[in-house]
């Protein structure tokens, strides 16, 4: 069928209407007319894989990476860079307007070199060849790969150098996945491998492994080797070799960052999202509430008389004490949630609670959710930043927000991930 593109969905595709029902299409533009065949219907939308483009956009682009399209990381490398900044702010606008928040603010933009960026990579190693793989586009099948080209130099000169390897080390035999990861100066690496094998065999394998890495990745400092584990079981560190952290020099500071803590991955707009969520920010306290590492906390302790910082994982709150030494600072191992709801009975109790200045929110991909953006309106303190990295999670905890009495000061589209419809956002709300 022919269909004429009308604006772009998130999760990559474009829109189109054939007979009054919605069609989605990959790698299409607003306004092109191509033809497509329907390749899943449902009763009331069916998505469409495109056969070619009869009259292609003006932002149509070739795409560098001879991947794409196949590959399931990327969808907009057919765009010129302008293109996909200016789907990504729609989408974002959309988003907010379906959710019924109001008094949406103009949405600027934050961006970066869209190639070369990702500051770490996760690759799937083939068990019958040993390849290292990323996986189809709707598929769980692997598709080898030679290159990378949104991943920093050192880490697509490292695949290439595995890549040419792995076959000759049986690496599939021991291992399921590998991931690399590099600092801002590209003068040091880490590698994470993960295996279902028993813990003896994986670290005799990973002990071999060790010393042709070094061989091959001179900028190598550090390995580990973990368990496949699945669902709710946590993976189990079976070996480990080197160094265990990098130092990562980030908006004038240096942040320690150990295998398995989370860290920003484009290298080019850590420095600033991190001046633009804590550019005009001070006075006596500030959360930072799921505070990783202490990425935006250690700008803001040099700003804020005291800082608390709320982190989880086991791993990212033991760089965050490191980070944060010599601060003013108060850590809290563990969720969120059970902070705030301490923090309101505290209030409530009037045992010496401070209402903090500010509150910086930078949650996983399901947001904050109902109870958390509750108790954020009983502590009620009179600026709230959010970082988010879902739009439709960000607009549902966005119109609880305001309607407990905040309104949306400033709003801005972080292109974190070029190349692929993730969007992240900076949103700062402040009370009326």
């Amino acid at each position: 069928m022919k269909l004429r593109i009308e604006k772009p969905i998130y999760g990559g595709a474009g829109l189109a209407r054939h007979e009054g029902k919605a069609i989605f299409t990959s790698f299409t533009l607003p306004g092109e007319l191509v033809e497509a065949h329907i390749a899943q219907d449902h009763s009331g939308y069916a998505n469409a894989e495109l056969e070619s483009i009869l009259e292609p956009a003006p932002s149509r682009a070739q795409p560098p990476c001879p991947h794409f399209g196949k590959c399931g990381g990327c969808h907009y490398q057919h765009a010129i860079y302008p293109q996909q900044i200016e789907i990504k702010s729609q989408i974002l606008r959309e988003a907010l307007e379906r959710a019924h928040v109001k008094d949406i603010p103009e949405i600027t933009t934050l961006q970066a070199n869209p190639f070369g960026y990702r500051n770490r990579i996760r690759l799937h190693i083939d068990h019958a060849t040993s390849k290292l793989c990323y996986k189809q586009r709707a598929s769980h099948q692997n598709l080898t790969v030679d290159e990378c080209p949104i991943a920093a130099p050192i880490l697509e000169d490292a695949l290439k150098a595995i890549q040419s390897m792995a076959p000759g080390w049986q690496l599939g035999k021991h291992f399921s996945e590998i991931e690399l990861f590099t600092n801002a100066a590209q003068d040091s690496m880490l590698l994470t491998l993960w295996s279902s094998a028993t813990p003896k065999a994986t670290a005799q394998a990973f002990g071999s492994l060790w010393r042709r890495l070094q061989a091959q990745l001179p900028n190598l400092t550090g390995a580990a080797a973990f368990s496949s584990e699945q669902g709710r079981h946590q993976s189990k560190l079976l070996a480990q070799t080197g160094e265990q952290s990098l130092r990562y020099a980030a908006a004038n500071h240096e942040y320690r960052v150990s295998l398995g803590s989370f860290f920003q991955v484009n290298r080019f707009l850590i420095d600033p999202l991190v001046e633009h969520v804590a550019a005009e920010a001070s006075g006596e306290l500030a959360w930072d509430l799921y505070a990783g590492v202490g990425l935006f906390a250690v700008t803001l302790a040099s700003r804020f008389a005291q800082v608390v910082a709320v982190e989880a994982a086991p791993s990212s709150v033991r760089d965050l004490h490191h980070n944060l030494q010599k601060r003013q600072h108060r850590i809290v191992a563990g969720s969120t949630v059970e902070f705030l709801r301490r923090a309101v009975a505290n209030k409530d109790k009037s045992l010496g609670f401070a209402v903090p200045d500010i509150v910086i929110v930078d949650p996983p991909r399901a947001g904050l959710g109902k109870e958390v953006t509750a108790l954020l309106a009983a502590i009620r303190p009179a600026h709230i930043t959010y970082v988010s990295c879902d739009p439709a999670t960000l607009s549902r905890d966005l119109k609880l927000l305001l309607d407990s009495g905040y309104h949306i000061s400033s709003m801005r589209m972080v292109d974190l991930f070029p190349q692929t419809f993730h969007l992240e956002s900076v949103s700062t709300l402040s009370l009326k």
